[in-house]
């Protein structure tokens, strides 16, 4: 059977982006994705690579392209919620945290929309604990459980793995996919995901 995975961290907003496409292309494959929260942060740090903003610094026409590629992505898929977070770039430990808690508490899919929708909708300060504890409830999430269990060694040691195991794997950013061993990168590379999850099946 295809199997297609989905590495991602709340803080990329084209890893936002391509999470609200996927739904379309599990619709026409059959294929569910599964969802790997890492740490971009730390992924950075395994692959030697760091930010657009920061890699691009001295660019100007780079980071232009980019933010008018953004916008051609948003208008071609009809993504109008889409707001760039004005806390940008945001701390996101507690909530990567929070999703591999929200994996162990049967809330995954839940806290991942939630989650996403107060970073790159309602453009809240997803590191401040307070907010996140707000969003959780607000969204009908039981906040208090999951901060709790986001604290837990054992969870804090599963984000690390799901990190550590990306970059082994050939990751070095969010958003990355894999259909069975193959390794794309990116939201635009979304319909070579969705060509090879085609192909894949019907091998």
């Amino acid at each position: 059977m295809t199997q297609a995975q989905f590495l991602f961290d709340f803080g990329s907003p084209n890893a936002y982006l391509s999470h609200k496409i996927i739904p379309q292309i599990e619709a026409r494959t059959g294929v569910r994705f599964a969802y790997q929260p890492v740490l971009l942060g730390g992924l950075f740090k395994l692959a030697n690579n760091r930010s657009p903003v920061e890699a691009y610094a001295e660019i100007p026409l780079k980071l232009a392209y980019e933010r008018m590629e953004m916008q051609r992505f948003i208008a071609r898929h009809g993504l109008t919620a889409f707001r760039m977070n004005p806390h940008f770039p945001v701390n996101t430990l507690h909530i990567m945290r929070g999703a591999v808690a929200a994996q162990r508490l049967g809330c995954f899919e839940r806290y991942v929309d939630t989650v996403y929708a107060s970073m790159w909708e309602r453009g809240c300060n997803m590191a401040d604990p307070a907010v996140i504890a707000a969003e959780l409830s607000a969204a009908g999430l039981d906040a208090q459980a999951l901060v709790a269990a986001s604290q837990d060694a054992e969870v804090k040691q599963q984000l690390l793995a799901n990190t550590q195991e990306a970059h082994g794997r050939g990751a070095f950013g969010s958003p990355t996919f894999f259909v069975g061993t193959q390794m794309f990168f990116g939201k635009d590379k979304l319909r070579d995901v969705e060509d090879e999850i085609a192909a894949q099946a019907a091998r």
